[in-house]
């Protein structure tokens, strides 16, 4: 299989936040684990949303739905390191886009891994996907 490469410009990002990697985000090689870096932005991605007050499932029942996910580690990170999360949105279509996110050190800078959720608007009531609304469209002028 081809390995993952991700690149994103710099003004996809609109948001940041800083997370502690935690004694148990460390896995058996004693460094941040897969799952818990996932862990992780998710809660960038939830942030994001709460600053930009955007209810992941709102009480109309359309709400966002993650499609998939693409990561690509670029190096290790240990307790207690705290990590910058960069956010951003990109690639938008019909339905949803990408959230795109940038992990580094926050003392150093250091590259930690760059990631991707596909995600797409959602009618929790009907089961099926539904196009954008514009007022997110619009908010973040994506293409």
């Amino acid at each position: 299989m081809a390995r993952i490469k991700l690149a994103f410009p710099d003004d996809v990002f609109y948001f940041e936040t800083r997370m502690p990697v935690r004694i148990t985000d460390i896995n058996g090689a004693n460094h941040l684990g897969n799952d818990a870096l996932i862990s992780m932005l998710s809660e960038a991605r939830a942030q994001f949303l709460v600053n930009y007050g955007i209810q992941e499932a709102g009480n109309d029942g359309i709400g966002i739905i993650v499609t998939d996910l693409a990561t690509m580690y670029q190096s290790e990170s240990f307790f207690p390191e705290m990590l910058r999360f960069e956010v951003g949105l990109m690639d938008f279509n019909k339905y949803g886009g990408d959230f795109v996110f940038r992990v580094t050190k926050a003392e150093s800078g250091q590259p930690v891994a760059l990631a991707k959720y596909g995600f797409v608007f959602f009618n929790y009531q009907r089961k099926s996907v539904v196009p954008m609304p514009e007022s997110f469209r619009n908010r973040f002028s994506a293409d």
